[in-house]
C-alpha cells in the first residue's frame, strides 16, 4: 500500500512578487519500487555483502566502486530503471548524518532526473525513523536549486517524487521519518529562499509581511513594530543602524504557545526567546566593505532571523510542548548623509549606550535592543539564544562548515551542540573570555561596539553577554556557515539555511535545568 506525503516547497513562501505557482515534491513510502521512476539507489557499505539483485563485489570492484562514503556508480539495467549504488563507508561508523550525505550524493547523481526511488538500508544503530529522516533531508537540500530568475531551459528540473523503500517491518517508523523530514527541508529550503533573495525585493517592510501572512496557518502570534513603535521602546540600535536607509526599519515578535488538541493552551515544558540578526542588505554603513564580491553576499546577512522565522512556521505542525517568543531585528544597513557616524554614541534599550566604533560591526547593535526586550519577557524565558551571521572573526577561526558558540550557561550550550551534531548543523564551542571585557570599555560611554583587532567573535560574544541579565543565554555565530561557494553534500550552492533544523530540534527537545529553570 502506498502512502502519501506532500512537502510543499519553498516557492509558496518566496518574497518576490513573480512566482506563479508553487512547485511540490511528493513524498512517498511504499513496498516496492514504482514503475515510473527514473533511478533507484541503493546502499552499499564498505564493509559488508552487496544485497541488490545482479550486483556482487566482483562487479562494482571492476567498475571502481568500493563502497566508500558518498561513492555513486549509476548502473543501467535492460529492466526496470537504471540503479545507483551509494556507499555507505563503514557499517560501524554509520549514523544519522552519513546517511544524510550519502542520499545527497545519490540525488546529484539524478539531478536530471524528477522521479526517484532510495531503498531505505539496515539502519543498523540509527532509529529507523531518525534514518528516514536523514535520507528524505538528503535528498530534498540537496535537489534544492534558487529558480524565480532563471529560464525554466537553463535549470535542472525540479524533484517531482521521492518515495522511500523500507525493509519489512518498518513502515510506519519510515513514515514518520519522512514527514519529519519534509517538514524540515520545507523549512530549510523556505530559509534559503530568503537569504538567497535580492535584497531590493526582501526589505525589511517585505519580511514583516512575509512573516504575517504566515502565521495565522502556522499558530504564531505575529506582533511588528515600525520605527515610530521602536522609538517609543527605546530601541537605540536598531534606528541607529537603520538612520542611513532609505528602507524602514521593522523588529519582527514571532510567538508560539503550546496547544491541546481542542485549541486550547496548554502549560510549556519550557519557555525560550530566540534573538535573530536581520540585516537585509550589509553595505558596512560609512566603513563600507571592500569593493570585492563579498557586496553581493550581503544579501543573506539576514540568515538568522530567516532561519528563525522558517523554524518557527514548524512548531505547530511538530506537536511543539516549548514556549517560543522570537524577535526579528531587520533593516538594512546604508551609508548616506544620515548614516550613524563613527563615534556616535546609541542608547540601546534599557538605558546602556554604546559608542560605535565600527559602523560595520552592526549585528550587535540591532540584536541588544531585542536581548534586552527577551529578558523583560513575563514570565521570564528559561532561556535566550541568539544566531546571527556576526563576524568574520568566527569564519576565519572555524571555516564555512561548523558555527561557533558560546554562552554563560554550560548546560544550555551543550544542548545546543547536541542539536547541531543531530542536524548536521554543527557547532563548536568558543570560550567567552572575560578577561577581554575590557577591550570594549569606552572613554565617553559605557562600552564600544567593537573590541581590538584580535578575538572579534569572542569580544562580540562578551558585548551581547552585557545586555541578558545574567539569564542563561547562548549565542550561534553563523557567519562562515550561512552560505556554501560549492555544492557540498547537502548543502547547495548559494544560501544554506543553517541553523534552521538545529532550532527547530534544540525547540524540540528543550529541557529547562536547575541554571535555565526561573
Amino acid at each position: 500500500m502506498l502512502t502519501s506525503f506532500h512537502s510543499r516547497a519553498q516557492a509558496e513562501f518566496h518574497p518576490a512578487p513573480s512566482i506563479e505557482s508553487p512547485e511540490e515534491t511528493k513524498l512517498a513510502v511504499a513496498a516496492t519500487v514504482p514503475t515510473d521512476v527514473g533511478c533507484v539507489g541503493t546502499f552499499v557499505g564498505a564493509d559488508e555483502e552487496v544485497k541488490a539483485p545482479g550486483l556482487d563485489r566482483a562487479v562494482l570492484k571492476a567498475a571502481g566502486f568500493e563502497g566508500k562514503a558518498g561513492q555513486t556508480l549509476l548502473i543501467p539495467r535492460k529492466e526496470g530503471p537504471p540503479l545507483v549504488a551509494v556507499g555507505l563507508g563503514a557499517r560501524a561508523q554509520l549514523d544519522a548524518g552519513k546517511l544524510r550525505d550519502a542520499a545527497a550524493a545519490f540525488a546529484r547523481t539524478v539531478g536530471q532526473q524528477k522521479r526517484v526511488a532510495l531503498q531505505v538500508p539496515d539502519t543498523g544503530s540509527v532509529p529507523v525513523d531518525l534514518a528516514a529522516q536523514a535520507l528524505t533531508e538528503g535528498v530534498l537540500l540537496a535537489r534544492y536549486r534558487y529558480r524565480p530568475y532563471k529560464r525554466h531551459s537553463e535549470q535542472e528540473p525540479p524533484l517531482e517524487n521521492l518515495t522511500l523503500v523500507p525493509g519489512s517491518g518498518n513502515t510506519e517508523e519510515v513514515e514518520q521519518g519522512m514527514v519529519r523530514g519534509g517538514i524540515h527541508s520545507r523549512a530549510t529550503a523556505f530559509a534559503r529562499d530568503l537569504a538567497n533573495s535580492p535584497a531590493t525585493l526582501l526589505t525589511a517592510a517585505r519580511l514583516a509581511e512575509v512573516a504575517e501572512s504566515l502565521a495565522k496557518r502556522c499558530g504564531l502570534e505575529v506582533e511588528i513594530f515600525d520605527g515610530e513603535a521602536l522609538a517609543r521602546l527605546g530601541c537605540g540600535g536598531l534606528l541607529g543602524v537603520n538612520a542611513g536607509s532609505a528602507e524602514p526599519p521593522r523588529m519582527i515578535k514571532l510567538t508560539y504557545t503550546p496547544r491541546g488538541s481542542r485549541g486550547e493552551a496548554v502549560q510549556p515544558l519550557g519557555r525560550i526567546s530566540l534573538v535573530g540578526k536581520g540585516i537585509m542588505f550589509d553595505s558596512g554603513g560609512l566603513g563600507l566593505k571592500p569593493n570585492d564580491l563579498v557586496h553581493a553576499t550581503m544579501k543573506g546577512d539576514m540568515s538568522g532571523a530567516g532561519a528563525i522565522l522558517a523554524a518557527m512556521t514548524t512548531l505547530k505542525s511538530l506537536g511543539c510542548r516549548t514556549e517560543v517568543t522570537a524577535y526579528l531585528m531587520c533593516t538594512d544597513n546604508m551609508p548616506s548623509g544620515t548614516a550613524m557616524k563613527l563615534g556616535d554614541v546609541l542608547t540601546v534599550r534599557g538605558g546602556k549606550t554604546v559608542e560605535v566604533i565600527n559602523t560595520d560591526a552592526e549585528g550587535r547593535l540591532v540584536m541588544s535592543d531585542a536581548l534586552v526586550l527577551a529578558t523583560e519577557q513575563s514570565p521570564k524565558p528559561d532561556a535566550i539564544v541568539d544566531i546571527a551571521t556576526l563576524t568574520g572573526a568566527c569564519q576565519r577561526a572555524l571555516g564555512v562548515l561548523s558555527a561557533g558558540v558560546m554562552g554563560n550557561d554550560q548546560s544550555l550550550v551543550e544542548q545546543v551542540k547536541a542539536s547541531g551534531e543531530r542536524t548536521g548543523d554543527t557547532v563548536w564551542q568558543l570560550p567567552l573570555d572575560r578577561r577581554l571585557r575590557q577591550e570594549l570599555e569606552s572613554e565617553v560611554a559605557d562600552m564600544k561596539n567593537v573590541g581590538g583587532d584580535n578575538a572579534g567573535a569572542i569580544t562580540a560574544g562578551l558585548f551581547l553577554e552585557e545586555f541578558v541579565a545574567g539569564l542563561p543565554w547562548a549565542h550561534i555565530d553563523m557567519a562562515g556557515t550561512a552560505r556554501a561557494e560549492r555544492d557540498n553534500a547537502w548543502r547547495s550552492k548559494g544560501a544554506t539555511g543553517y541553523g534552521t533544523r538545529l532550532l527547530i530540534d534544540f525547540v524540540m527537545g528543550f529541557q529547562p535545568t536547575r541554571e535555565t529553570r526561573h
